[in-house]
């Protein structure tokens, strides 16, 4: 009997599925999207754009072996353009996956059904509508073609998918075509505008560019701020029993105050040192602190970022192995959590019976509300898809824990604690605001003491709280329980402390704050926040350095450029109202060809002005500025091979260039003022610029020509390799002790040959494994700017994650007798402490006491 053809996406997702199906059935992978928009033309029939005139392509006529011209067959009239064909795709089969179509097409042979399993969400549906395109040669042969749908790979979820199997929905499709068609249109109309005026090889796209505006946005404002100096002044109380406690001036004769400047702070200070102090009023209350809901892909972004560091990508790529299914043990291919793609908070009823059966069996019936919880999603989620949970609650991080690597395990674990939670009772607190009068002020302390763990028993919320459906945050108090007290006792200052501060610009976006931002605002689609990201940096529009994002020069500048000449198009409510009507096609109340029609009619119009009035930083952008060097010609921003530099308008005459590119290493680099000498003739090395970058050159030049390379992202020479009596254990080549951006580090002499290297150790043991040795390493932005981040970890990693931010000091602990203590630099002056649960001993370091030197261990006193 032949077996019906099912077709995935993957072959991961293929191997689970077909451990389900039984031996009826043939599973096989299309490997993703097989058709699309073809690359070397546009692929859309466009109308004809009003006042346009075509000038006819002169075509060589082609001639035959003897050089006489050949009768060539006569052209195809031009397609004509209907209301029922205008925006019409053309699409075809990607010349990689002709390979893949092939064998799909002898599988379907005689196949009685073919099933078409991709993922449930447009692209998904898309790619089913290519398939059954591609394969089905015959008209006739559609009618062996079936969609099912699933949000789980599990035997239960499979069984009803294949019973209720139904046809593609063209809705879905067509949402997913004029999605398509849109970003073709952006990228392939306005690329070569960027090509003409800034530099060939840049691309604009449609959402993409919106995400660049709001970094490029933020950057400015951070830019443009103005630090407003203000005062909080802080009183140490005493009522009698202990704890000693703190309050804060909240308010000067019943109203709320604002302590701008010293003075004013050195009057309140001064006025309440001599007042009476005593309780005015006592408020205690009951606060709950209810559960999140289950993840959204975006809210697992945000959280996977806040609470591993993941980026989105990485975090979608792990999810994407979980769903498909990791093998496990001798179940074979198991798929661990639901559809990873999903703006709903929606739980199915079965997993909410399996959840709230587990919870009193591992927790206890005192966490388990009467009733389920229930959350409602967004306006415009797609209901039909659940949020994004364990296949199967049973199975708990300690169960996988094996079958798992470290970085899935984390996820499936985050995942797995969140859907737990999202069924418990609430956390309860007892919260205490005591409201203290000192004359005309008034101090506000506040204590909050946990009463019932409720869901943090299983789900703590990370300090950055980013991925909390409430962005809750930890009340001011949270944890510190206040001495009772009764209203008009008398109380006692032990300490009043003014306390400096400036308000601080925006921040720049972490991928978590980006993704939460671009939700808010409508722009993107769960699907799409990942792709959206990962392009702009590719793109070099943006860079990351310690997470956060900042656009680079040339992204600042194609972003200004874009938004000036298409206002409308990549506005941030256009662009969110655009993602609505996709919504609205996929609903079927909208046409797609009228949306895509609507937003033509805007962007040609749009696109022809640019085309003649968009600056070019080719021909020079004028910046009001006269020229330093011949003082008559106007600098002008152009654009090179090596960045952005001004240029003097009369060039050749005048040859005057000023480069723009930014300082090496950034403003915050570490202090690296240390004055090299020219080894040759001892006059001093400076920074200088050429063509390949960066370098160091000798003062005395032209009469000294040495030059030495920096090292990447720093003002410091290249120090030259010591050779070390000591092989290779690699190649028997000898090594040699180098000298990179962190520090040095032991390598091998026939780099790039050979690549082994090694840290030069501290000789101080690491606490967590006792084998390896602490190593002084560095993390810094890509491109080597931004400045370092210097750390201290184990000599054995990866085996041993253990690092710290504080410098290790070879010195014991005099209280508890650990074998190390460190060293913290702050703003508030050095201190060397102990790192061992429980010690509390730390001392400052005076002015004339000697400070380790970083990376250098420093021997116990005798």
């Amino acid at each position: 009997m032949a077996r019906s053809l099912v077709i995935v996406e993957s072959p991961a997702k293929a191997k689970t599925i077909n451990k389900y199906l039984g031996r009826e059935y043939t599973v096989k992978a299309s490997y993703g999207h097989v058709m699309d928009l073809p690359k070397k033309t546009i692929g859309i029939l466009l109308p004809e754009t009003p006042g346009a005139k075509k000038k006819p392509k002169k075509k060589k006529k082609a001639k035959g072996k003897d050089g006489k011209p050949v009768k060539e067959a006569k052209a195809l009239p031009p397609v004509v353009v209907t209301a029922e064909n205008i925006f019409e795709p053309t699409l075809e089969i990607i010349p990689g996956k002709i390979k893949v179509i092939a064998e799909l097409q002898k599988a379907a042979e005689g196949a009685p059904h073919i099933y078409l399993a991709t993922d449930p969400d447009r692209e998904g549906e898309a790619i089913s509508a290519h398939l059954m395109e591609a394969l089905a040669t015959k008209k006739s042969d559609r009618k062996k073609f079936r969609r099912v749908m699933f949000n789980e790979i599990t035997p239960k979820a499979i069984k009803a998918a294949f019973e209720k199997a139904g046809d593609v929905n063209s809705n879905l499709v067509y949402a997913q075509q004029a999605r398509r068609i849109l970003d073709r249109l952006v990228g392939y109309k306005i690329s070569p505008l960027l090509w003409d005026k800034v530099r060939r090889g840049l691309s604009a796209g449609r959402v993409q560019t919106v995400a660049l505006r709001l970094i490029a946005e933020r950057e400015a404002e951070i830019r443009a701020f103005v630090p407003v100096e203000y005062w909080s002044i802080h009183a140490m109380l005493e009522a009698g029993q202990p704890p000693l406690f703190e309050a804060k001036l909240a308010k000067y004769q019943g109203k709320d105050i604002e302590v701008g400047k010293q003075a004013e702070a050195e009057a309140v200070v001064a006025a309440v040192e001599k007042a009476r102090w005593q309780v005015a009023t006592v408020t205690k209350k009951e606060k709950r602190r209810n559960p999140p809901p289950p993840f959204t892909t975006s809210k697992l972004q945000q959280a996977a970022y806040n609470r591993l560091r993941y980026t989105t990508k990485r975090t979608m790529g792990i999810a994407q192995r979980l769903y498909e299914g990791v093998e496990f043990g001798q179940e074979g291919a198991v798929a661990l959590i639901t559809y990873m793609r999903t703006d709903s908070v929606r739980v199915s009823d079965d997993a909410l019976a399996q959840l709230r059966e587990m919870i009193p069996q591992r927790f206890g019936a005192n966490y388990l509300p009467e009733k389920p919880n229930i959350y409602k999603s967004k306006k415009d989620a797609q209901e039909a898809h659940e949020a994004v949970r364990p296949t199967d609650v049973t199975r708990t991080p300690e169960d996988v824990r094996p079958f798992l690597e470290d970085d899935a395990f984390k996820l499936y674990q985050l995942i797995w604690q969140r859907f737990v939670a999202s069924q418990m009772l609430p956390a309860v607190f007892d919260q205490t605001s005591v409201d203290i009068s000192a004359g005309d002020y008034t101090f506000r302390a506040n204590g909050s003491v946990q009463k019932f763990d409720g869901y943090l028993r299983v789900y703590q919320m990370p300090e950055a709280a980013g991925d909390r459906e409430e962005e809750e945050k930890d009340e001011e108090g949270a944890g510190k329980s206040l001495p009772a007290m009764t209203e008009g006792q008398a109380l006692r200052l032990e300490k009043i402390r003014p306390d400096q501060h400036f308000t601080e610009p925006p921040p720049r976006y972490t991928e978590a704050t980006l993704v939460k931002d671009l939700e808010e605002k409508g722009i993107g689609r769960p699907s799409t926040y990942s792709s959206i990201i990962s392009t702009i940096v590719e793109r070099e529009y943006v860079t990351k350095e310690q997470g956060r994002i900042t656009p680079t020069m040339l992204g600042e500048r194609v972003s200004v450029l874009l938004v000036k000449s298409f206002e409308d198009i990549f506005d941030v409510t256009f662009t969110a109202r655009l993602e609505e009507e996709l919504d609205e096609i996929e609903e079927g109340t909208l046409p797609w060809r009228t949306s895509v029609q609507d937003f033509w009619d805007r962007f040609v119009l749009d696109l022809d002005k640019a085309g003649g009035e968009m600056q070019s930083y080719k021909a020079g952008i004028p910046t009001g500025q006269k020229c330093e060097k011949c003082g008559h010609g106007e600098l002008l921003e152009r654009i090179s091979r090596l960045g952005f530099f001004l240029g003097c308008s009369r060039y050749p005459d005048c040859d005057f260039i000023q480069d723009l590119a930014p300082e090496i290493g950034g403003e915050e680099v570490e202090s690296e003022n240390t004055v090299e000498y020219c080894e040759t003739c001892g006059k001093e090395m400076a920074i200088k610029r050429g063509l390949w970058g960066p370098f160091m050159a000798c003062t005395g030049y032209p009469d000294c020509k040495t030059t030495r390379r920096l090292v990447a992202g720093t003002k410091k020479a290249h120090v030259p390799d010591e050779p070390l009596e000591e092989k290779c254990p690699e190649c028997q080549t000898n090594l040699v002790k180098k000298s990179g951006r962190f520090g040095q580090f032991i390598g091998c002499q026939a780099y790039p040959k050979c690549k082994y290297t090694r840290p030069i150790t501290m000789g101080i043991k690491c606490p967590k494994c006792a084998d390896g040795e602490f190593v002084r390493r560095g993390s810094a932005g890509k491109g080597g700017k931004g400045r370092p981040r210097v750390f201290y970890g184990c000599s054995k990693y990866p085996a041993c994650d253990y690092t710290s931010p504080h410098m290790p000091v070879a010195e014991p602990c005099p209280k508890c007798g650990a074998a190390f203590i460190v060293e913290k630099r702050t703003k508030a002056g050095n201190f060397r402490s102990c790192v061992a649960e429980g010690c509390d001993w730390e001392i400052v370091l005076s002015e004339g006491q000697p400070q380790a030197e970083a990376g250098e261990p420093v021997a116990a006193k005798s």
